[in-house]
């Protein structure tokens, strides 16, 4: 699936499916391509990934027809610019808490490669961009994506300035900051976290914005359904490493159990991203 497709999806509402993936292997890519996902995230922002190894990623997840966003480390233009230039079809912006900065944002991803005075002019809606120009951005970024985190009391404040902004597709809750940034760490079964994203939901899907939240936690299944059903349609479900762990350890467990070595127990991952 292409930007644009996935564009047009999260603004009718209908769902997109993505997973995070870690591993920068080729031996992963049939194995992803098998689960008929239409994006997978890619994240710089709590994983050691260097830009050469996210710009193949992209490349080989592209080639494949499943669309790659990146989660840049910052809500920086330039690092969003850079991932844009390593052949990311979108980009995810961190702890985004101002209108501003996804108007800054809006500027690296859907009027690439403008820049400096001309770009702020243009954000600011002040002066004129020729047609020719006009007509070269749209067609350049046509299948840019921008999606930015929400994941903090402050964010939530601003939220409705937020969704106002011209060029943002859909937002992103992060689970973890959120619970914290509420006061709650950790307790996404809490009605204080229950109701911020049933609000944060609500709210961008009125607007027409994709809405999303990263469920990465074991349990949490029945109520990221629950979510999607209150229109919430941008599923990101857990990891290619959480999948992994959780579902060798659930082998590993019945042959020790078989064998009387279930005394020996492993741990679950502790992943908070």
């Amino acid at each position: 699936m292409n930007g644009s497709q996935l564009k047009e999806r999260l603004k009718s509402g209908e769902r997109v499916y993505g997973s995070l993936i870690t591993a920068d292997t080729p031996f992963w890519v049939k194995a992803v391509q098998s689960i008929g996902l239409d994006f997978v995230f890619i994240d710089t922002e709590h994983l050691p990934l260097n830009r050469k190894e996210v710009s193949w990623m992209c490349h080989l997840y592209d080639s494949v027809g499943i669309a790659p966003i990146v989660r840049i480390p910052s809500p920086d233009p330039y690092e969003a610019s850079m991932m844009i230039d390593g052949n990311a079809t979108g980009i995810i912006a961190p702890y985004i808490e101002t209108a501003e900065q996804v108007i800054q944002l809006v500027g690296a991803v859907k009027n690439k490669p403008l820049k400096g005075d001309r770009l702020q002019n243009l954000l600011k809606n002040e002066g004129r961009i020729e047609d020719e120009l006009s007509g070269y951005l749209t067609k350049q970024n046509q299948d840019r994506i921008l999606i930015v985190n929400i994941e903090s009391r402050p964010a939530m404040d601003a939220l409705d300035e937020i969704l106002a902004v011209d060029g943002l597709d859909a937002v992103l809750i992060g689970p973890h900051d959120l619970s914290c940034s509420l006061g709650i760490p950790e307790q996404y079964d809490h009605p204080r976290f229950i109701e911020a994203v049933d609000e944060i939901i609500t709210k961008a899907r009125k607007q027409n914005v994709g809405a999303g939240i990263h469920m990465i936690y074991s349990g949490g299944l029945e109520q990221e359904i629950k979510w999607a059903n209150k229109g919430g349609n941008l599923i990101l479900h857990s990891a290619d490493i959480i999948a992994f762990s959780n579902g060798l350890k659930r082998e590993i467990d019945q042959i020790k159990k078989a064998l009387g070595d279930d005394h020996v127990k492993g741990d679950s991952p502790g992943i908070n991203i």
